[in-house]
């Protein structure tokens, strides 16, 4: 059984470079991969552009990146709740494509089954569609959409074995599932990393034909975006 173990994130990372294109899961800061973005900020790579649901915060996830001008262009679905991605992208600082949320998640899955492009009716009629081809099936106007193209996905998981294998906890699942295998190269980092054939093959979301190296993640913040709690009676 090939082995996609990695020592570390250092070792997840080579080959990383300026210029190039990235994947990264999570869904707000729920899932995203904390050791693979601090790695991104520490190489201080260049022009990168970021295919991810959103921008993080400002002081976490890939608003790290955006602090340090990292990133010349970011692929998402929603940037709400991160100030200094407003800023940049009014100023012009920063190119974005915003794309509809279930769109995004087809291109993702798209690329990881190898599908070039699909029709969709999200975004008809709307900016989003400005100048890209339409066609009617059935009496409805679809969108066609290329197929995400990356150079790394990073996406983080629960638990995973030395041949890749992985399993999400909960809503954690998100964007990360879509990701593996979407771009050339997946890395992905997980709380607990077992021996080959140490999972249920029942329970594995991902099997380890769509990650090219894993590792063990340590010191996960897992930060709540918004804490909402009942005032005391």
């Amino acid at each position: 059984m090939i082995r996609k173990t990695v020592a570390n994130v250092k070792e997840a990372l080579k080959g990383v470079k300026d210029n190039m294109t990235f994947m990264v899961g999570g869904f707000g800061l729920c899932g995203i991969p904390e050791n693979a973005i601090e790695e991104l900020v520490n190489l201080n790579v260049k022009n990168i552009t970021c295919i991810s649901n959103n921008a993080g915060v400002d002081d976490f996830g890939l608003g790290l990146l955006l602090q340090k001008r990292q990133v010349k262009k970011m692929v998402s679905s929603y940037v709400g709740e991160n100030d200094e991605f407003e800023r940049q992208m009014l100023s012009g600082e920063l190119e974005v494509e915003l794309t509809p949320q279930g769109t995004l998640a087809e291109k993702c899955r798209a690329a990881q089954s190898g599908f070039p492009a699909f029709y969709t009716p999200a975004g008809y009629g709307t900016e989003v569609a400005e100048g890209k081809e339409t066609r009617e099936f059935n009496g409805k106007m679809y969108v066609l959409e290329e197929a995400a193209k990356a150079d790394f996905a990073f996406v983080k998981a629960w638990k995973g074995d030395e041949a890749g294998n992985l399993i999400f906890k909960g809503t954690a699942r998100n964007f990360n599932a879509v990701m593996c295998g979407a771009a050339k190269i997946t890395v992905a980092e997980v709380e607990e990393l077992l021996p080959a054939g140490s999972l249920d093959p029942n329970e594995i979301h991902i099997p380890g034909i769509f990650v090219q190296r894993i590792f063990q993640g340590k010191d996960y913040q897992k930060r709540i975006e918004q804490r909402t709690v009942r005032a005391k009676e």
